[in-house]
């Protein structure tokens, strides 16, 4: 997997902001299709899980490191009805340190659903810290298979990493929730 990212100068919420789009520079979307179909009605509405750990673990000092991810969507209602779970994974290495602060990102994502069939969305998205916690909202439009033409979001929150991690051995993984939306 390819993601690109954009930096900024660091800012006092680097460290929350960098793990969080380290969580979701592996991955989802958003606004209307463009087929034009209405962005109030969901085709497909899923709330799971995400999981990422980095080896070896994120600290202050800048270094390649190796970021694994992987969602689950344990409950999916679809306006079909043939959509009732989903997964995705991705890996891929960065070069980066818990004060760096990784505003953007942009990759692709591959969702494998329940019915044997996936959806690959161009992705891109942002993080920032909400009460402890790093919130990412991943944008996007799937390019290939089920749902293709559509738009999607996903948002995902993770704990924020404690400081002293980063100063030691560094911060090795989160796991928290995520929503993912295709309208």
């Amino acid at each position: 997997m390819t993601v690109e990212r954009s930096r900024r100068r660091s800012r006092p919420r680097a460290l929350a902001a960098t793990v969080a789009a380290l969580a979701l520079a592996a991955t989802p979307m958003t606004s209307a299709s463009a087929r034009g179909h209405d962005q109030r009605s969901a085709l497909l509405q899923c709330q799971g899980t995400e999981s990422v750990s980095y080896s070896p673990g994120v600290t202050l000092q800048p270094r390649h490191f190796d970021v694994t991810t992987d969602g689950r969507f344990v409950s999916c209602v679809d306006v079909g009805g043939k959509v009732r779970s989903g997964s995705y994974h991705e890996t891929f290495g960065l070069f980066a340190g818990c004060d760096d602060l990784l505003e953007g990102f942009t990759a692709r994502r591959t969702f494998r659903w329940s019915t044997g069939d996936k959806s690959v969305a161009d992705i891109s998205g942002s993080s920032t810290e909400v009460a402890g916690q790093v919130v990412t909202t991943i944008t996007g439009k799937v390019v290939e298979g089920r749902f293709k033409g559509r738009t999607a979001v996903e948002i995902i929150a993770l704990p924020q990493p404690g400081v002293l991690q980063c100063l030691t051995t560094g911060f090795t993984g989160a796991t928290g929730v995520t929503t993912l939306t295709i309208t």
